[in-house]
């Protein structure tokens, strides 16, 4: 293992908040209320792409069985659980090793297996490990490098392979919403969790992914509605929260 791949890429203060919230992982009301409240969108074009990606049946008992999986930054488990649900072999990894303790027990709560591991992107690409789907949810704003850890998540996949990966734009919206609404006025999450400069846009992305290796064949954006405080998916508006779909060539 390289452990000069992985010091490029995790940053230790941006572990640090996450180290201090794992024990709330899994309370819809506590800290991680907004991923709660945004969980079900994600999991819904999660499993859209997988499907068209694979040609799976959503309406068939286990739909993923006999994928492989990783959610990079699983945290309490949040997208993991869902996933072995359906099916899939599931590899759960995060660089804030309190939260591993934390998915594991839920896990076993749920009757589920789900390996997880406290390591790095970087740290399991160098040791050969590769999978159908790598799931890289609310990451890629969070490291040092964002070029090198999009690099190893594309060595993590098969040819052929699925990448999803959400952040955040950068705009005077994204600054209104994450870090003024969500931090100082809802305290939904602590003030500093998240680094605005930090923060990527769609274009600056694609770009990114493509650079990495792979060939980025969707997005979209996750609209918050803040009169019935829903989330939904949406075609045209990327302002704030959105995803994108990217496939290893064969």
């Amino acid at each position: 293992m390289s452990m000069h791949s992985t010091q490029t890429t995790v940053d230790p203060g941006e572990i640090a908040k996450f180290e201090a919230m794992a024990a709330e992982w899994w309370d819809p009301n506590g800290k991680f209320k907004p991923l709660h409240m945004l969980n079900p969108c994600r999991l819904d074009y999660i499993t859209q792409q997988i499907a068209a990606e694979f040609g799976r049946d959503l309406k068939a008992p286990q739909p993923f069985a006999g994928l492989r999986l990783l959610d990079i930054g699983c945290g309490g488990g949040l997208l993991c659980e869902p996933m072995a649900r359906l099916g899939a072999t599931v590899v759960g990894a995060d660089a804030a090793e309190r939260n591993i303790p934390v998915a594991r027990l839920h896990a076993e709560q749920s009757g589920l297996e789900i390996d997880y591991r406290h390591t790095t992107a970087e740290a399991m690409a160098a040791d050969g490990e590769q999978f159908d789907v790598v799931l890289n949810m609310e990451v890629v704003e969070h490291v040092a490098d964002p070029l090198a850890y999009l690099t190893a998540c594309r060595e993590l996949l098969k040819p052929g392979g699925l990448m999803v990966c959400s952040t955040l734009n950068r705009n005077p919206k994204s600054y209104m919403m994450a870090i003024i609404g969500a931090e100082h006025v809802m305290r939904w999450l602590p003030k500093g969790t998240h680094d605005w400069s930090k923060f990527i846009t769609p274009d600056e992305l694609f770009a990114l992914i493509t650079e990495a290796g792979l060939k980025p064949v969707d997005r979209k954006g996750f609209k918050f509605n803040p009169v019935l405080w829903t989330w939904s998916i949406s075609d045209r508006d990327l302002s704030v929260n959105y995803v994108t779909a990217s496939v290893k060539p064969r």
